[in-house]
């Protein structure tokens, strides 16, 4: 769809509201009691319609027995039967983890014997449970069920009980009757802790099957994509070393295996304190953050720059990097165990997958095991190295050809760029990624002015002026590239099509119409010029401006035509449709707030 999907509930047929109604105390045989309503509805299929009623109904006051009405009796009876109800053949019980409800549903031992509800979907009474969101629903083993259900992002202060009602498309009771079980339980202890509790030392066998998996993945790691570009360099650290003392080489394995043991349990406690906040997360979730993936690629990039030549470290920074082309570089070897981490985490090896999936849901001391075993498989082929150095003998002496060496080994990292590049292609919007774009570009610029005035023989002066220029492009170039989360106020645009057009002008509102493509430098200028107008923003949010954008980047011919309709072969091409007007406004090509405000008038 698209326009997006909205989730929301309706109702088909008849629709029938038990309402207990006591008439007054001092209402007298054989007068009559008026009862007045005013109802208001939505009808929605493809468009939605609002309708409302006054109603008044005149019963008469008498002491004999109600008889049921002729018309509507049966479906009252009907309808009052199918009533939600607390039913005693079912066992309900609710805990809490984290950000999700797991409600549990057992048989009691006089329950039904075959009776298989189906479809399961629960809804809170006070939305604290997200309907719309998808819920989880697995057999217990013994004839109940085990739900997890997504709490709401809007619900406030947490609840105390659970209440609600929990459906099933063939029906709770035996005879296929109940379609919906009625849920009023306080919340009990966690799932993992009641589990826990039930399952005795979670058999230490088992642990140390994890504990070896996660080993193996560990050492599987090293032939991953995305590790490959960081064990690049640390090659090319121990090309460098060959030839050295051994002391310095057991040294250097040694020192990157506490770079990546450190980061692993780094990871472990910071993955620990945001599932104790309640966040449920995964392996891998740093690349969840727009943020994270700019950093790091932002981070590779000057990598991959300093190995193709564009620039060097100076002697004040060799412990941050430079020292991997070093023979001393102790904290170079710390930083590449990190980055190796950094960049691991997300690939989950064949066998890493199920001891990462354990480790998310042991205690903490079994969980920082896990990490510490997938930490020493990673590390293991150059512990190996650091053990029998002379194994460095069959590495090739350093020459004239590590400078070749060296350059080629950038060309992993810049691959691992634009991987990170598509990957925040998918989190960020157009104009954002964009920003980011040319953000490394002047990333890009800031280390080659530190490169190029800081080269050796380089003046006091000059190398100063490559420092404070080369530092400040690159915060520059970090500044502009950033991530930034999208405004409340910013415009959501839908997708043009004549269409879209003319039902959002049938609904009597002005519609706003962009004509863009990204290879547009105009474009992107007026995107940046108009839409992050403070005032522009307000006028299109007071004015309820329905907002379409129509994308020319590939050929179109259905915006090819619109473009010839008004004698216009290239975009930018702005439209604003006024209410009641026949043709739209047609802006300029360059674009200002003030001829948008303009136009809206």
């Amino acid at each position: 769809d698209d326009h997006g999907e909205v989730t929301g509930n309706g109702l088909d047929g008849d629709l029938l509201l038990p309402i207990t109604l006591t008439p007054a105390s001092d209402a007298a045989t054989g007068q009559a009691v008026e009862i007045k309503a005013a109802v208001n509805w939505l009808m929605c299929n493809d468009v939605c319609k609002p309708g409302k009623a006054e109603v008044a109904l005149r019963l008469p006051v008498n002491s004999e027995a109600p008889t049921a009405d002729a018309q509507w009796g049966a479906k009252i009876r009907s309808a009052q039967a199918e009533l939600p109800r607390i039913d005693s053949d079912w066992k309900v019980a609710a805990a809490r983890e984290g950000k999700t409800v797991v409600l549990t549903v057992a048989r009691r031992a006089a329950g039904p014997g075959k009776l298989e509800p189906k479809h399961l979907h629960f809804f809170a009474d006070d939305n604290y449970v997200a309907y719309e969101l998808p819920q989880s629903v697995k057999p217990d083993g013994q004839g109940g069920f085990v739900l997890s259900l997504p709490i709401s992002p809007d619900a406030q202060t947490p609840a105390a009980k659970l209440v609600g009602v929990l459906t099933s498309a063939s029906g709770w009771g035996a005879d296929g009757s109940l379609p919906g079980l009625r849920v009023d339980v306080a919340f009990g202890p966690t799932a993992t802790a009641t589990s826990a509790a039930a399952a005795p030392a979670a058999s230490s066998g088992s642990l140390a099957a994890t504990l070896w998996l996660a080993f193996i993945g560990g050492m599987i790691l090293n032939l991953m994509p995305c590790v490959f570009p960081v064990l690049g360099i640390k090659i090319l650290g121990f090309v460098n070393q060959a030839g050295t003392e051994r002391r310095k080489v057991a040294a250097h394995g040694l020192i990157f295996t506490a770079g990546v043991v450190l980061s692993f349990w780094t990871l472990a406690g910071v993955l620990a304190i945001l599932r104790k906040g309640g966040d449920q997360l995964g392996w891998g979730f740093q690349l969840q953050s727009p943020v994270f993936i700019f950093a790091l690629a932002a981070g590779m990039f000057i990598f991959a720059l300093n190995l193709s030549g564009l620039f060097e470290f100076g002697l004040a920074a060799t412990a941050v990097g430079s020292d991997l082309q070093t023979k001393s570089g102790y904290g170079g070897s710390f930083f590449t165990g990190v980055l190796a981490t950094v960049v691991a985490t997300p690939c989950s090896a064949p066998f890493l997958a199920p001891a990462l999936g354990a480790a998310l849901t042991l205690s903490f001391i079994e969980s920082l095991a896990v990490f510490t075993a997938i930490a020493i498989g990673l590390s293991t082929p150059y512990l190996l190295l650091s053990a029998f150095p002379s194994a460095v003998r069959f590495l090739p002496r350093p020459g004239a050809w590590m400078e070749t060496f060296k350059q080629l080994m950038a060309f992993p990292l810049y691959a691992a760029v634009g991987y990170l590049l598509w990957v925040l292609a998918g989190q960020i919007q157009e104009a954002a990624l964009l920003s980011a774009f040319i953000g490394l570009v002047v990333l890009a610029m800031g280390v080659w002015i530190y490169g190029r005035w800081r080269a050796p023989g380089a003046s006091a002066g000059r190398a100063r002026f490559g420092l404070i220029a080369g530092l400040g492009l690159i915060a520059g170039g970090a500044w502009i590239g950033w991530p930034q989360a999208p405004a409340a106020g910013d415009i959501v645009w839908e997708k043009w099509s004549p269409e879209a057009v003319e039902k959002l002008r049938d609904s009597g509102r002005i519609v706003y119409v962009d004509f863009t493509a990204r290879w547009c430098a105009t474009c992107q200028a007026n995107k940046k010029v108009v839409f992050h107008s403070a005032e522009v923003l307000r006028q299109f949010q007071e004015r309820h401006v329905a907002t379409l954008r129509g994308d020319w980047t590939n050929q179109d011919p259905q915006i090819t035509a619109e473009l010839a309709k008004y004698h216009r072969s290239a975009v930018p091409f702005n439209q604003v449709w006024l209410p009641g007007k026949a043709e739209p406004v047609l802006l300029p090509e360059i674009l200002t707030p003030g001829t948008v405000l303009r136009a809206l008038q």
